[in-house]
């Protein structure tokens, strides 16, 4: 393995960045003591909700590579009164998808591995899905790898309930038969290849990620409060608990799992922001590897999608922001780069309606207000008529997934994807939502969309049902999915389909569409053979699109 050295110019640069980034512990305090300034009244407002008796947030805020402000609101530790500081450290959830992403480029950089290596190169143990699935896939979530959690969470124990490690992740990973998609064509977010991300780093560098990560970005960065939860039990010194907010009050809920590279990023907001300020500021040497995270991917035939290495690439009213959002059990974080005005926002919050999104854009908010142009609402270029609206109203199923969406009729005349956006008339046929998504409807039943990130969906109206008895008692049985190691039984009660699980859980369906049901557990599609005999049930979920479970004989 190589070393890596730093030169004396690139320590100087090194001291500077972090002379410039270093955040006083004083909690709920301006930087040098002053009474709030008028900016620093505002973001304030954004987290009033944090008090003494509350957990709470962190937020700093960089402009030009120099600190503006640091503020932390909220208790870290409710049982011990333990205040949180701007030094506090948070887990940061999925904003941490980036330093893997950055440390398998050092590798890229070190000749180690190239990005369009297969992963099966690296980590055999993955099944041989027939199709190229590469490093680059799995950076970028176009692998189609299922997401380990959500298999998980459909057998019964989603993450927060066991233990999990790296090694149950392989074993997960290597039981399923299947992709959502044949890698490079589609996009969807999967923690699993951040996963197998970090385990081919510890596997080509020869030491653990965790490790790798400390020597070779979070050190020279100076990021001297940052560091991986490879081992949850370890004693984090200034590490707030976290909470959930449910009904009844707060209760703890931390992330009792040795599983990272996809989460578990131990920070603070002055480290996040010294992170950012490495792509407005590389050490030299750096420039190349900064650049090459940001490069956005694209899909196999060669369409662009707003999605770089673990960063998401956008629009922020106006301005291009470079950006991840994070959530661990009862953590919440936020991370915002505006390159263009070389400012940065980090939030992270230690309780589940922390809503660090909102509050990282709401601080955003405050210090880019000169800059920012107000989101304008799509006008309509079509006055859509009563029967050219009447015509599209409907229910309709995604033709890759089986997931189903509605639309409907606004009491002015207008349509409406159901629990969503206004379609805003292009045309008869043609219509953008307000974020910035179109739908494009053929006039024989079938529909496309197309997102701000790139993806595309198509869909055919279909009529909802209402099955009778009869029908229902065709799908009573037990369906096995080994892949998932878990049994699930359909029965009928007095409220109609349910489905049964080990040890006591029922999960009550509704009819969506011929033969496809939504239960807690996701979209439950039952699957026929051509003689229309029920042979299995697939789970769709948005990050597992068809895990199946096969009908077992009947015992009749």
């Amino acid at each position: 393995m190589r070393a890596h050295v730093m030169t004396k110019r690139s320590c100087l640069h090194l001291a500077a960045i972090v002379a410039a980034l270093s955040f006083a512990p004083a909690s709920s305090t301006p930087l040098g003591g002053q009474a709030p300034s008028g900016r620093e009244a505002a973001v304030d407002r954004v987290f009033a909700k944090w008090t003494s008796s509350t957990p709470g947030c962190a937020v700093g805020v960089a402009v030009g590579g120099k600190p503006v402000l640091a503020r932390a609101y909220g208790m870290a530790d409710l049982e011990r009164d333990v205040a949180n500081t701007t030094e506090t450290i948070f887990e940061a959830g999925s904003v941490s998808k980036q330093f893997t992403a950055a440390a398998v480029l050092l590798l890229v950089r070190d000749g180690k591995l190239s990005l369009d290596d297969a992963v099966r190169t690296y980590v055999p143990e993955l099944p041989d899905y027939g199709a190229p699935l590469t490093i680059r896939h799995m950076l970028t979530h176009t692998s189609g790898l299922r997401d380990w959690g959500s298999v998980e969470s459909i057998a019964g124990w989603p993450r927060t309930t066991r233990e999990y490690t790296h090694a149950h992740v392989f074993d997960i990973v290597s039981g399923q038969r299947a992709l959502n998609f044949p890698s490079g064509t589609r996009w969807s977010y999967s923690n699993t290849g951040f996963n197998l991300a970090a385990i081919i780093v510890s596997r080509v560098s020869g030491m653990p990620f965790a490790d790798f990560a400390s020597q070779r970005i979070f050190t020279p960065l100076g990021m001297t409060r940052t560091s991986w939860r490879d081992d949850h039990t370890r004693i984090v010194k200034g590490r707030a608990i976290a909470y959930a907010d449910e009904k009844d009050g707060l209760h703890i809920q931390m992330p009792f799992e040795n599983v990272h590279g996809n989460g578990g990023l131990l920070t603070t907001v002055g480290d996040l922001l010294t992170w950012n300020e490495h792509f407005a500021s590389p050490a030299p040497g750096d420039a190349a590897w900064a650049e090459a995270q940001q490069e956005i991917a694209r899909f196999s035939d060669g369409r662009q999608l707003n999605y770089a290495f673990g960063l998401y690439v956008s629009g922020y009213k106006g301005v291009k922001n470079v950006w991840h959002s994070g959530s661990t059990a009862g953590y919440r974080a936020h991370l915002n780069r505006f390159p263009d005005a070389h400012t940065s926002v980090a939030v992270l919050c230690n309780v589940t309606s922390g809503d660090a999104t909102r509050a990282a854009n709401e601080v955003s908010d405050v210090y880019l207000a000169d800059r920012l142009t107000p989101p304008q609402a799509p006008s309509a270029a079509h006055a859509l008529t009563p029967a050219e609206a009447d015509a599209l109203v409907g229910l309709y199923r995604n033709s890759s997934t089986g997931l189903s969406i509605t639309v409907a009729r606004e009491p002015d005349g207008g349509l409406r994807l159901e629990r969503g956006a206004a379609l805003v008339a292009l045309s008869a046929m043609r219509f953008v939502t307000a974020f910035d998504q179109t739908w494009e409807f053929d006039g024989t039943g079938g529909a496309r969309s197309t997102d701000a990130f790139g993806r595309t969906d198509s869909y055919q109206r279909v009529p909802p049902a209402s099955p009778a008895a009869a029908q229902l008692q065709e799908l009573v049985g037990a369906y096995r999915s080994d892949e998932a190691e878990t049994t699930l039984t359909a029965e009928v009660d007095a409220t109609g389909l349910v489905l049964r699980r080990r040890p006591d859980t029922t999960m009550p369906l509704t009819p969506i569409y011929a033969d496809a049901f939504r239960g807690s557990i996701g979209t439950v599609i039952f699957r026929r053979d051509a003689a229309g005999r029920v042979i299995a049930l697939s789970v769709v979920q948005d990050r597992v699109w068809d895990l199946r479970f096969t009908r077992a004989p009947s015992q009749e």
